[in-house]
């Protein structure tokens, strides 16, 4: 079940953004820039600002749900193997970090696609 929302996340990931890889001209940069403003216009700024805080909300969900396993998973080792504690102690703290440094990077995402 893991897989299939993993693969369903990358999948999604990858259908929303697909269009940002495309290479545009400055004109037509322009023009998807004045579509925004003029939708923003008409929803009014909650509407406009709604994708962006949705986006991070799930970022910090992924992220806190991610390091509670991986905090999980460690104090049960630890309590299995005394022995070598340490090692999965730093490991552990190794891997938050990572989880933390994606985070905000899709935090900078969403903030940054926001406007």
């Amino acid at each position: 079940m893991n897989k299939l929302i993993a693969i369903f996340g990358v999948a999604m990931l990858f259908a929303c953004y697909a269009n940002l890889a495309t290479a545009q001209t400055p004109e037509d940069q322009l023009k998807i820039e004045q579509q925004a403003q003029d939708i923003a216009a008409k929803r009014g700024p909650f509407a406009f600002y709604f994708g962006g805080a949705f986006g991070a909300g799930l970022v910090i969900i992924g992220a806190g749900l991610g390091i509670s396993r991986i905090g999980a998973s460690a104090v049960e080792s630890m309590s299995r193997q005394p022995e070598v504690a340490g090692n999965i102690q730093t490991a552990m703290i190794i891997a938050a970090a990572l989880i933390e440094g994606a985070t905000f990077f899709g935090l900078i995402v969403c903030m940054l696609f926001n406007n």
